[in-house]
């Protein structure tokens, strides 16, 4: 005879290796993981009196379940119902394949058995089954697919549970306890009873340790019916969920966010435009934006509430994505579809008036664009309707974002701010300020030179370069400084030669990376002009050289001044250069 607890002792501790060989032993089958394996061998050969079936474990009682769950040393705290899941998955599946980011490649029919096997509600749509198993997941983690830390590596003498067979007869007299219950109820209420009352029923039944699962009170419930053969029992809920109660705060929250759900369904729709719901990290970062526009993002009820509606809003796209092409499956679709289609001009105008109403909050301008469309009778509940819909707006933003990029404004002003931030990062930092407040208003910069060369009559010359300075002052621009006076006089001159008030001549220089005065200009050209000479030959005939040296230097006057001239004129040349290089 095996020593079970020996062996589950052994079990516990063993590598791969020596698992295979116990596996191989006992005739059970090697593959999986290491702790796959492991569960395998204790369900098969430490407690093979028991049949671990996921209808069976249904029908194991509450205080043999923490038995159980402590021989297969995983945690075993919680209540009936996180004890059968948490056995299940154990038994049946593995952490490192089953998990909430890989629940998104699972068709509908592989969710709903998961669901029913993990005693979930099985109606709604596959992102509703895809929510509740990935909350029972995250409330299982770390909880199953692992013998515990300490049973594998003791640090002392291993303590091992306790195991024992099931008691067959012992557990047919307590499965026919809630049988006179449940005639009773029925007796009770021959004419039927409410949801609530079958509510409360269960729940008086499975408050005790030995508690019947709900789908055998259930069929208790219809062998007790007097007329079970003739009229069976009207199919109700199986798992009826209880509306929490909450504070007058969360419920307030909550109010708000279905009374702004519009709202919510907008910034939604943004972000599924770049990102999933799967994508756990990105999900609850954009849940947490939604702090700023108002909502208590904080309160864990809230949080859900919108996680709900995202998901929900996220299966919905999916199906506008499939009914954009495909045929209407109904009379009413077709002729909702006709209607779209008459009203498309006209949508196409209410949308434009919603983008002028709205110019800078795409999601606004999304709301009073759906407000619109349902104000014309369009029903956006049917998917075909509602993606159709967004896809106009869609395709009429990314227009408009096109054209505005490519218009002759946009460029001006995309060349007025490169040399506005041209080496900005020199600038002290009361100048970047002032030159970001500059770019903040550039239309009006714009308006105020136009003002200044229409009542112009010489062009852009000092007079009117000087009037720009001082109107700049007067509303609190500090531009009247050697950085700041050539960048504004050069987006003047652009803006005036755009507009054609100027000749592309007569934009004023932006002044070079070096700045140095003529003085400084004179000194550089005497130093270089003493280095070039250090470096020529000495001349054999001294004589010579002294006599003529007054001659020498009177050229040498002459050649510096038209040196100086020439070097200026580089300068200017330079300059122009990197102005056309830098636009």
């Amino acid at each position: 005879m095996i020593d079970k607890s020996a062996l589950l002792g052994r079990l516990y501790q063993a590598r791969f290796d020596e698992l295979k060989a116990i596996a191989g032993e006992h005739a059970v089958a090697k593959n999986g993981s290491v702790e796959t394996l492991r569960a395998r061998l204790i369900r098969h050969v430490i407690l093979d009196e028991w049949d671990l079936t996921p209808e069976a474990i249904r029908a194991i009682a509450n205080a043999d379940l923490g038995e159980i769950l402590g021989v297969f040393g995983i945690k075993k705290s919680g209540s009936i119902k996180a004890r059968r899941q948490r056995l299940y998955l154990h038994l049946n599946h593995d952490p490192k394949q089953l998990n909430p980011e890989s629940l998104d490649a699972m068709n509908k029919e592989e969710l709903h058995a998961l669901c029913k096997a993990l005693e979930l509600p099985l109606s709604g749509s596959k992102q509703t089954l895809l929510v509740r198993v990935a909350g029972v997941l995250s409330a299982q983690e770390q909880g199953w697919g692992k013998v515990k830390k300490s049973l594998r590596r003791p640090r002392g003498a291993l303590t091992l549970p306790k195991i024992h067979t099931p008691d067959i007869s012992a557990k047919a007299e307590e499965r026919a306890e809630p049988e006179p219950t449940v005639a009773s109820f029925v007796e009770d209420n021959d004419e039927g009873w409410s949801f609530e009352e079958e509510v409360a029923l269960k729940e008086a039944l499975s408050d005790d340790a030995q508690a019947p699962s709900l789908s055998e009170i259930d069929a208790m419930l219809v062998t007790a019916r007097p007329d079970a053969t003739t009229s069976p029992v009207p199919p109700m809920v199986q798992h009826p969920t209880i509306e929490p109660h909450h504070s007058l705060e969360v419920e307030t929250a909550l109010m708000e966010v279905r009374s702004r759900m519009p709202e919510i369904h907008a910034f939604a729709r943004d972000f599924l435009s770049v990102s999933t719901t799967t994508n756990v990290d990105d999900f609850r970062a954009f849940i947490g934006s939604l702090r700023h526009h108002g909502f208590a993002t904080d309160l864990a009820p809230v949080h859900d509430e919108i996680a709900q509606a995202i998901m929900n809003l996220d299966h919905q796209i999916q199906q506008e994505k499939g009914a954009a092409v495909a045929l209407p499956r109904s009379w009413s679709e077709r002729e909702a579809l006709r209607r779209f289609e008459d009203l498309r001009g006209t949508l196409r105008e209410r949308m434009e008036a919603s983008l002028a109403l709205h110019p800078t909050d795409t999601v606004k301008a999304r709301m009073a664009f759906e407000a619109e469309a349902r104000s014309l009778g369009l029903d956006l509940r049917l998917p075909s309707i509602s993606g159709r819909l967004h896809a106009l707006f869609d395709l009429h933003v990314e227009i408009n974002e096109a054209q505005a990029s490519s218009s002759p404004d946009a460029l001006r002003r995309q060349r007025m701010l490169r040399i506005l931030h041209r080496g900005a990062v020199h600038l002290a930092h009361g100048e970047r300020l002032t030159v970001e407040r500059i770019e903040r208003n550039l239309v009006s910069f714009e308006e105020l030179v136009q003002t200044v060369l229409e009542h112009s009559e010489d062009g852009f010359g000092e007079a009117q370069q000087a009037l720009v300075i001082r109107f700049l002052e007067g509303k609190g621009y500090d531009v009247n400084t050697p950085n700041l006076r050539p960048r504004v006089l050069a987006c003047a001159g652009i803006v005036g030669a755009e507009l054609g008030y100027l000749s592309p001549s007569e934009i004023p220089k932006l002044a070079p990376g070096i700045l140095i005065s003529e003085t400084e200009v004179d000194a550089i050209v005497t130093e270089l002009k003493h280095l070039a000479a250090s470096f020529k030959p000495t001349t054999e005939n001294n004589e010579t050289a002294e006599a003529s040296e007054a001659d020498h230097q009177d050229e040498a006057a002459i050649e510096a001044a038209s040196t100086v001239e020439r070097v200026r004129g580089t300068i200017d040349h330079i300059d122009d250069l990197l102005n056309r290089l830098k636009g």
